[in-house]
């Protein structure tokens, strides 16, 4: 065979070798290529869950529904998203959470009266509850913008405002206050540490949610597109960093 036979031969041949993954080694390609390296799986951005078959199991509830937590251990009627969550002397109690609440399993009627008491620990305030949420989810960021619920907020955002939001607590859409030690206005003032307050959270109509502490109404949204249905159907609290606890739960439907 002629040089230039032979040339023409290996051309041929090298035209059939299959072509490498992009971003080869630059080894010969009639050589056999190592398979590539599995990439790594990029985070999760899914909220965290808790077992399918844990959150399925939730009774509805369709009377007085109560808990005063005197006990030792959370019990199976609670879903929490994290180790800070614990029973103290009676109340349930939580430090640090980063917005990673806990759940009641037991499920909210579209329309619920929900009570209950709430303390902050430190001037700090940040008292903060969700009604009408998956009971499974928490942030997956620095900054709750995916919640599944409504969200009150008493002193948040250290003690300066207070606040009703839906789905994203730093909504443009949230109601707020901003408190002033000062004012006149009983809504205005800042959460006291170590002070009890009774929260209601109240839904009657299918759409209008109301909130009001110590027998003060703060605020009341009537919701073009209410929370309701599969996926917003449990109470929960939660917590960014300050010191934060929780009493007598009790919870009628309407």
């Amino acid at each position: 065979m002629g040089r230039t036979s032979a040339v023409l031969l290996l051309a041929a041949l090298g035209a059939c070798v299959p072509e490498g993954p992009a971003g080869g080694d630059g080894a010969s390609a009639a050589a056999p290529r190592p398979p590539p390296s599995p990439r790594p799986k990029p985070a999760s951005t899914a909220p965290p869950r808790a077992d399918a078959a844990v959150v399925k199991a939730g009774a509805w509830i369709t009377s007085t529904f109560t808990d005063d937590f005197q006990r030792a251990e959370l019990g199976p009627d609670w879903n929490a998203l994290g180790k800070q969550w614990r029973i103290d002397s009676g109340r349930l109690c939580a430090r640090g959470a980063k917005n990673h609440g806990i759940w009641l399993m037991r499920r909210l009627p579209v329309n619920a009266r929900v009570e209950f008491d709430a303390v902050a620990e430190s001037p700090e305030g940040d008292i903060k509850a969700e009604l009408w949420g998956d009971g499974q989810s928490g942030a997956t960021g620095s900054s709750y913008n995916n919640a599944t619920s409504y969200l009150t907020i008493f002193g948040g955002w250290r003690n300066t405002k207070h606040a009703l939001a839906r789905l994203d607590e730093h909504g443009e859409d949230r109601l707020e206050l901003d408190v002033d030690p000062n004012s006149d206005d009983e809504r205005a003032r800042p959460a006291s540490p170590g002070q009890p307050y009774r929260f209601v959270i109240e839904r009657r109509d299918g759409h209008t949610v109301t909130w009001t502490v110590n027998g003060v109404d703060y605020f009341e949204l009537d919701d073009a597109e209410p929370l309701s249905g599969e996926g917003h159907e449990h109470l929960g609290f939660n917590d960014w960093d300050a010191p934060v606890c929780f009493d007598n739960v009790k919870i009628e439907p309407r």
